[in-house]
């Protein structure tokens, strides 16, 4: 998969999780064993899109196909895993979440215009 369809494919998880994080209420217990269990499964593949996105995005911007610092795609892996954590444990204020989706959304937008 090229990283155009990586970075589309992460877009798309990255607005299913707000809506998650929109639409679930905050779970009762964050030390549940069973809540874990589900997130580390549903996340899982995600992570290792992430994985293979920060890859690709930084052979992109070492080729000089994009024009985007390697910094901002190491932030940017980093801010989408926070992203994914918030938003099943829904512990960050929702302005705090919306900067960080805003953030993610900036250089996949910037990625995809430039590749």
């Amino acid at each position: 998969m090229d990283l155009t369809e990586q970075t589309k494919q992460l877009k798309q998880h990255i607005d299913w999780l707000k809506d998650r994080y929109e639409t679930t209420p905050a779970p009762e217990n964050r030390k549940d064993k069973q809540l874990f269990m589900r997130v580390k499964e549903e996340t899982t593949p995600i992570y290792d899109l992430l994985e293979n996105w920060e890859t690709e995005a930084l052979k992109a911007v070492k080729a000089r196909n994009v024009n985007v610092h390697p910094q901002q795609i190491a932030s940017t892996k980093e801010n989408a895993e926070l992203f994914m954590m918030h938003s099943y444990y829904i512990d960050v204020r929702r302005k705090r979440y919306m900067e960080l989706h805003r953030s993610i959304h900036y250089i996949f937008d910037q990625l995809l215009r430039e590749l």
